[in-house]
Parts: C-alpha cells; sequence; structure tokens
C-alpha cells in the first residue's frame, strides 16, 4: 500500500468528505481515486504496468533547468520578494537568495496552506485565518476567517484587498486590508471544487481563480464582479484534464496567465482571453509524480517548487526554436535570449 502524506493528499485528492458528496463514491473506488490519481481522473494507460503520458511524447520546452535547491522541509506554499525565495514549509518560514544561501528562518504554525507578499510583509493562509509578518519574523497582525466551517485553500494579496479561495463554502472570501469582511464572491457557474485545487492570482487589478470541477479560469474584477472565463475539459494541450485542474495560477511580466496542472503535472501559459500559448514545463521537467507545481516568474525566469525542490529555468532560444512559445510574436520579457 502506497503511502501519501497530507501535502500529496490535499494536492492530488482533497478531502475524502468533499470527494465522496461530489463524486458519490465510497469504500475501495475512493481509495483508489487517493492512491492512484492517474488512473481513476486522467485517463492514463497502463504499458507494460507502468503509467503512460502520452501528451508528453515528443516534448520540446521553450525552457532549460539552470539551477535547483533542496529545502530542509516540505514546500506547502512560495513567493518571490525583490531577490529573494520565501518558502512556507509546515513548521518554518525559509528566506533564499536567487542563489540558493539561506537568508533567514523563522518558525510558523503548522499547516500553513498558502503565502503572499505585499509591500515586503508576509502573508500566511492557514485553514480558517491569515497572519501577516515582516520579513524578519515579527507578526504584524492577524484576523480569523468570517466563517466557522472555512477551509481556505489559496489567497492573492494586492492593492484591491485579499482574497481567498474557500473549499467548504465554494466562494471567494474578499477581504479589506486591514482584515475586515469585504464580501464573499460566487461564481455565476457555481464553483465546483471537489479537491483542494482553488488556485487563485492577479494580474493588475483583474482577479483570475479556478473553477476546478468545471475546468475553468475565471476572471474577476478588484470589487468581486465576474468578468469571463475560459477553459475546456480534456487532456491535449491547451486544456485542463481530470476531475479539478488547474490547480495552481501565476502571472506572467508580460500579462499572461501561468497554469499548474495536477495528475500528469505541467506549466501552461495562456493570453488572458483564454488563448493557448504553449506547454512550458511537463511532468519530467518538473520532477515527475501526480501533484502540481507551484510557479512563479521572476525576472526572465521560471521558479518551480515541489516536494522539498526549488528549480530555477532559463529560456532557451536554440530548445524553443521548433516549439509554439517559441514561434509566439508576443513581446515577452521572459524570452531573453541567453
Amino acid at each position: 500500500m502506497k503511502n501519501i502524506d497530507r501535502r500529496q493528499f490535499l494536492k492530488i485528492g482533497g478531502s475524502a468528505a468533499l470527494g465522496a458528496l461530489f463524486l458519490g463514491v465510497t469504500g475501495n473506488y475512493l481509495w483508489r481515486m487517493f492512491t492512484n490519481p492517474s488512473e481513476l481522473f486522467y485517463g492514463s494507460k497502463k504499458k507494460g504496468g507502468k503509467q503512460r503520458d502520452t501528451t508528453n511524447e515528443g516534448f520540446a520546452s521553450p525552457y532549460r533547468l539552470t539551477f535547483g535547491f533542496t529545502a530542509p522541509e516540505e514546500i506547502n506554499a512560495f513567493e518571490i520578494c525583490d531577490d529573494k525565495i520565501v518558502l512556507a514549509a509546515p513548521n518554518n518560514i525559509y528566506i533564499y537568495s536567487m542563489a540558493g544561501q539561506i537568508e533567514n528562518i523563522f518558525p510558523i504554525p503548522s499547516d500553513v496552506r498558502d503565502l503572499a507578499i505585499y509591500e515586503g510583509n508576509i502573508y500566511l493562509l492557514f485553514a480558517s485565518r491569515i497572519e501577516v509578518y515582516d520579513m524578519r519574523g515579527d507578526m504584524l497582525k492577524e484576523w480569523q476567517a468570517c466563517s466557522d466551517d472555512s477551509d481556505y485553500c489559496s489567497f492573492t494579496v494586492f492593492a484591491g484587498g485579499v482574497f481567498a479561495t474557500d473549499a467548504t463554502n465554494k466562494n471567494i472570501c474578499k477581504y479589506n486590508l486591514d482584515g475586515s469582511l469585504a464580501r464573499f464572491v460566487k461564481s455565476p457557474d457555481g464553483f465546483i471544487v471537489p479537491s483542494y485545487s482553488f488556485g487563485i492570482t492577479h494580474i493588475g487589478d483583474t482577479v483570475y481563480c479556478s473553477n476546478p470541477g468545471r475546468h475553468l479560469v475565471e476572471a474577476y474584477t478588484a470589487d468581486g464582479d465576474f468578468i469571463k472565463s475560459f477553459g475546456k475539459a480534456g487532456t491535449e494541450a491547451g486544456a485542463f484534464s481530470g476531475c479539478c485542474n488547474p490547480v495552481q495560477l501565476a502571472s506572467t511580466n508580460a500579462g499572461e496567465i501561468l497554469t499548474s496542472e495536477k495528475g500528469i503535472p505541467r506549466i501552461c501559459c495562456y493570453g488572458t482571453d483564454g488563448t493557448f500559448r504553449s506547454v512550458l514545463l511537463n511532468d519530467k521537467m518538473l520532477g515527475g509524480g501526480h501533484a502540481a507545481y507551484d510557479v512563479r516568474v521572476h525576472e526572465d525566469k521560471l521558479i518551480v517548487a515541489g516536494n522539498k525542490n526549488v528549480k530555477v529555468f532559463q529560456y532557451d532560444s536554440k530548445q524553443s526554436a521548433h516549439t509554439l512559445c517559441g514561434s509566439c510574436d508576443l513581446d515577452c520579457p521572459m524570452k531573453v535570449i541567453v
């Protein structure tokens, strides 16, 4: 019997209660859902006794791995602050230089769900509260969730407020920066959240979140009003596979959206109008497994975190020559020729 830890459980399958209610499964089927998600969720076929991913055959990435390091603990979330990489682990915050040198460590409560940086401060999301620290590790403020049964997954913080996705209540809870409740945001189609795959980010004053059970990315104003959505179900490039994808969202310096998927992990790029750009990193480059990887952009680099590992990828003009990314005519600062 394969063991999976709590973070893998949350990222791969979510909670048994939510999954069972949504899918109507129990017993052996539910156990298989968590221990072998690619078989049930992603339509993978076995060949020679191993899972086979046909979508990655002949894959060429426009990026190459240039650097990486290993953290002391499993990485729950991370962000970039100027020229520093800030990691949230079950027991500590680790602050690294871009060269992978540790600069500071301070303790935090366990089970942090997400991390955000705003005005140089570290915002931490827990299941039912938010805490704010400075870079030295001093707590500045905290506030409890607005609902007794809140189960927060991910959040984004900017001048427009704090937007936290809630898997139990299937909404987005918007707070003002002082911690006061502003409103609840609901999808016009209804959020379907069968697992903890409820990612969110912002580009300027527009908030983008996943509606994972519907295989959509949805856009909202800073006031929480719905704008539009894009996405479709499928295993091919430009679609979202399985029961619930995408898991994570991030933004590029050109204002594009990066999506991170689980099951067969990959990082893809989309225009904010939903136009599919390219698959940037596939499961082999990311490190394999079934869990989604966190991704952020720093200058002309992609930084990816998963398990205990941080990897830095650099755009490569030679490798990209025969990829969709290489043929894209967008004036993207990520495409620095090296």
